[in-house]
Parts: structure tokens; C-alpha cells; sequence
């Protein structure tokens, strides 16, 4: 006999009210640390690791004032996130880390734009690398710009070295101040022998609130035989999921043979938007599942087996689909690309045979939904107003339909080739490196070789603009799954 779904609920909910502390017979929480008091309940309730937290545990508080006392040893909201978090990055950086992106912010109204492309940008996408192995001393490179920006009217292009900011040599411990600036000016430099020589070119940018169009390069290539689309997408936001279905109509109706899907700079965003894309590049598998998430084990006896899937879709927003009915698909990557991105070539591997080229990806295969502090922590239904702070953290594990979700460690490449700095190429041609190397493999000749690597080749990446900016290389979900706004309650 079958149970009925309210009184699951509601057993569930009785259990987990004695567990908690937040007994209504104790005091509030005084103002001076309502945030902190909003942290811990909140990631209590949806963290991924919570039971992993002892300071997050049911029971580690005996009623609200003893949690009241606790969050008063944090003067500042950012501190109390960052010890709640289950082996952070900034405190494991010796490869034990589990979570290295959960992420909060003061302003939810800057969340919001970033995770939609727009931000406070001048429009230079760069990369820092260290400036010799062990160095504190980083150097950045110019990866692409960003058009209609402050830094597409400059003379700045791509493959640009800058180790100083308004002559200040960029290290470890000021890149963020340095690169938080709403003004500076970067100051380029050649790299001669083993050492960065400045050239004497400067540039002043500004930061302007940009809104960038993900879809960076839409082409097709004929090769012999073969009609190549070559697609540069570097971010998966949802605003965008209209233009990037016109632009596979564009590929579609040109009649490619092939598609490389370039995702060396995509650190990820939206999972509703991978699972269109999927869908746009195959189309033959109906409304298969595409992904499988899985939550805590306290949330996860709310769910139903298929709420938990993600299915490739039918439409897109009322809209037809222009699907390409592929096989095969062509997939660049690097070290940057990360989440939604590592989402599309796991989720698309059950299904279509999958070639990556270049380096292995991040290795992010959590994601998160941005927690408020409102009446359910999932929506902005009865918003507190006396702050604006939220949180993306991380909320869920995701696998592929054949339940393969294991890659920490990141996705490698089935064609290994490091992108060089000192042979970028401009993107898009077909010459360059990594492009070459994919047509290449489509046609069968063999690539040209890019050169004699030199030492700036093998500097060790630290982080990149989009990390810096705040995206963080995110997966996320646009709204809470619908059973667990039923379910919390402040």
C-alpha cells in the first residue's frame, strides 16, 4: 500500500522539527547577526555536505540562543560561510579540497546579473598565470575581448602579457585588489629568453555594467569534403538560449557535416541551458534523460525518482528546436572550462560519440541554486529587507543517464594539446592551434605542428576573469526544485 505524499511530508517534517533548533519557544535572533543566523539555517537545510559539517549537525545546537552565542564568534557573514563550508579550497589547497565553489555575496541584485552574463566589466576575458613555477609573482594574458566594451576601442588584443597594474607587479596576494579596481591601467610586457620585459604600452580601462553575448563565434568551414560549424560559446546563460537556438538554425541551414563545439573559456551557468544545448546538437533521442541529480540525504526523501532527471526537451519556449541530428560532436577545452560545459560531453556520452580536444577540463560536477533569505530560502517570497546578502552554494551532485557523474579530477582530453601563449592564434581561423587540430581530426590530415614550446607555455595557471568577476565556474538551476519550496520553511 502506497503512502500518501502529505503524510510523508508530514512525518518528515515532524522529525526534523525536533531535531532542529530553531524551537519556537527560544529567542530570535538579534539583529547584529541576523545574516550570520540566515547562513547557518539556510545551508543547515540545502547544503550538499551538510552531514558532513559538524557545526552544521541537527543537533549541535540545543535551542536558538546557543546558536545565537555561536554566530556571535563572526563579525563578518563572509568568515561564517567560509568555516562552514566542507574542506574549502582556500584552506585545502594542498588537492584535499571538496568545495571550491560555493560562493556568497552581499548584493543578490548583482548575483542575479552576473549568472546572465552581466557584470562590471571592461572587457578584457584574461587568464594569470605564475610568472615561473613556485613564483608569487603572476602575469596575466589577454584570452579574448569582449565587444562594445571599454577594452574593444583600446589597443588590446588577444595574446597581450601584462605582469604590473598601474605598475604594480600582480601577485598572489593583490591580484583580487589590484583586478577589483573600477579603473586601472594594465602594463604590457614581451617575454624574452626566460624573463617578462616590459614593452612600455600601457592601457587605462574602465568598467562599464556589460552584458556579454556568449555566443562569440558562429561560422561554418569547408574543409574538402566537409562543412565544419565551428561555435565559440563561452557561457551558458539562459537569456541567451533564444539566440544560441538561432544560431544552430544558422549552422543547420547551411548543411554542416560536423560541429566543434568550442568550450575553452565556458566556465558553465545555467543546467537547463546545457540541456538545450544537447538537444540542439543531437534531437534524435526525444525526451531522454540528459542528467540525474542527487541532493543530501535529508532533502533527497522529498524527491521523486524522476524529478531528479533532466530531460532532453521538445521545444524551447514554445519554439521549435534546431537540432542537428549529430553522432559526433567536436568539443575544445582547457583548464577553464568547467560545469555546464564538462555537462554537455559527460551528459552527451551515453547517447553520441563525444571527441575532446585540448586540455582537461576543471573537474566540477556540483551545482547550486541561489538561497535567499526569505520565507523559504528558495524564493524571494517574504524577502528580509534589512539586508540583501544570498548564497550559491553547492546543493547537488549530477550524472549522466548512466549514472557516471565521478570527475573531481576533470574530463581528458581524447586529443591532448596545451593552448599556447606563445602561439595563440586568432580565434576562429582555422589555422589556429586548437581549431587546427580539430579539423585535422575531422578530415584526416594531420595538424602542423605549432612550433618549439617555450617556458611561458608551462607557467602555472592560477584563475581567470570570470572566476575573478564572480561566476565562479557555476552550474546552477535558475529556481529551486518545486518540492523543496513546498518543504522549507524559515
Amino acid at each position: 500500500m502506497k503512502t500518501p505524499l502529505k503524510s510523508v511530508l508530514f512525518i518528515f517534517l515532524l522529525a526534523f522539527s525536533l531535531q532542529s533548533c530553531e524551537d519556537n519557544d527560544d529567542t530570535a535572533a538579534p539583529a547584529a547577526i541576523q545574516v550570520n543566523d540566515f547562513i547557518w539555517k539556510a545551508l543547515n537545510e540545502v547544503y550538499l555536505w551538510q552531514a558532513d559539517v559538524p557545526n552544521l549537525a541537527d543537533n549541535r545546537f540545543a535551542n536558538q540562543n546557543e546558536l545565537n552565542n555561536f554566530l556571535k564568534g563572526y563579525a563578518k557573514p563572509e568568515d561564517l560561510f567560509e568555516d562552514l563550508l566542507y574542506k574549502p579550497e582556500s584552506k585545502f589547497q594542498n588537492g584535499d579540497a571538496v568545495d571550491r565553489f560555493s560562493w556568497i555575496v552581499s548584493d543578490y541584485t548583482v548575483l542575479e546579473q552576473e549568472l546572465n552574463g552581466v557584470s562590471k566589466n571592461n572587457g578584457v576575458d584574461f587568464g594569470l598565470m605564475r610568472a615561473a613555477a613556485g613564483s608569487n609573482d603572476l602575469v596575466g594574458y589577454v584570452r579574448y575581448i569582449i565587444p562594445n566594451s571599454d577594452a574593444s576601442s583600446k589597443a588590446i588584443k588577444r595574446g597581450d602579457l601584462f605582469p604590473k597594474i598601474n605598475g604594480t607587479q600582480i601577485t598572489v596576494s593583490n591580484y583580487q585588489q589590484l583586478l577589483g579596481q573600477d579603473s586601472y591601467t594594465l602594463n604590457f610586457a614581451d617575454y624574452v629568453g626566460s624573463t617578462f620585459v616590459s614593452n612600455g604600452k600601457s592601457v587605462s580601462l574602465t568598467k562599464t555594467v556589460l552584458e556579454e553575448n556568449p555566443i562569440f563565434i558562429n561560422k561554418v568551414i569547408t574543409s574538402g569534403s566537409h562543412k565544419i560549424g565551428y561555435l565559440l560559446y563561452n557561457g551558458f546563460y539562459s537569456d541567451y538560449d533564444e539566440k544560441l537556438n538561432q544560431a544552430f538554425g544558422e549552422l543547420k541551414s547551411q548543411g554542416i557535416t560536423e560541429l566543434v563545439l568550442d568550450l575553452r573559456y565556458n566556465g558553465g551557468g545555467s543546467v537547463r541551458t546545457s540541456t538545450r544545448l544537447a538537444t540542439m546538437i543531437t534531437g534524435q533521442f526525444g525526451t531522454n534523460v540528459f542528467s540525474k541529480r542527487q541532493y543530501n540525504d535529508k532533502l533527497m526523501s522529498v524527491f521523486s525518482p524522476e524529478s531528479l532527471n533532466e530531460r532532453f526537451v521538445s521545444d524551447i519556449d514554445g519554439k521549435a528546436v534546431n537540432s542537428l541530428n549529430l553522432s559526433k560532436i567536436y568539443i575544445i577545452t582547457t583548464a577553464s572550462t568547467a560545469s555546464a560545459s564538462e555537462l554537455i560531453i559527460n551528459g552527451l556520452k551515453p547517447y553520441i560519440s563525444v571527441v575532446q580536444i585540448g586540455e582537461t577540463t576543471t573537474g566540477k560536477n556540483v551545482g547550486s541554486f541561489t538561497v535567499y533569505d526569505s520565507d523559504t530560502y528558495l524564493t524571494k517570497e517574504g524577502l528580509n529587507k534589512n539586508h540583501k546578502y544570498a548564497m550559491q552554494p553547492l546543493v547537488f551532485k549530477i550524472a549522466n543517464a548512466s549514472g557516471f557523474g565521478d570527475y573531481q579530477q576533470g574530463l581528458t582530453a581524447d586529443y591532448p594539446q596545451i593552448e599556447r601563449i606563445t602561439t595563440y592564434g586568432v580565434l576562429g581561423d582555422p589555422a589556429e592551434p586548437l581549431l587546427s587540430k580539430a579539423i585535422s581530426i575531422i578530415t584526416g590530415n594531420t595538424a602542423k605542428s605549432s612550433g618549439q614550446d617555450s617556458e611561458v607555455t608551462t607557467m602555472p595557471y592560477v584563475t581567470d576573469s570570470k572566476i575573478i568577476n564572480g561566476l565562479r565556474h557555476g552550474m546552477y538551476l535558475e529556481t529551486a526544485p518545486q518540492e523543496l519550496v513546498n518543504l522549507i520553511k524559515k
